[in-house]
């Protein structure tokens, strides 16, 4: 279950059976908190399927976000991340979606180059 974005990312470009098998064996709630709750990270799994990447807001770490977009394999699955650490204030607003487009956009360019290979 995800904790930074590249985890989240990656579960949200699995298959829904998929991604609901690992939901029913975690509990990141009664460790890491409210915001690690399963309608949270559901929430937050349907934001990263709308934008392509997926944002961290500081939840691992306080003051400390990120940002990542998936790369896949050559079957379409997602297996790594690209992922943009960073201060939360250097990451928020506008700022965010810009670096998120120019990152899914990084991805998408090194998926294409992995399947020339």
């Amino acid at each position: 279950m995800p904790g930074t974005s590249a985890d989240l990312v990656i579960l949200a470009h699995l298959p829904d059976a998929e991604n609901r098998h690992l939901s029913d064996q975690a509990d990141l709630e009664s460790s890491w908190g409210e915001e690690h709750s399963r309608i949270a990270i559901e929430d937050r799994i349907r934001q990263t399927r709308l934008s392509g990447y997926a944002v961290n807001p500081g939840l691992v770490v306080e003051g400390s976000g990120g940002l990542a977009a998936a790369v896949f394999d050559e079957l379409g699955r997602p297996q790594w991340a690209l992922s943009l650490p960073g201060v939360q204030t250097r990451l928020g607003g506008e700022r965010s979606t810009q670096l998120g487009e120019r990152l899914t956009r990084e991805a998408h360019a090194l998926t294409r180059r992995m399947a020339r290979r």
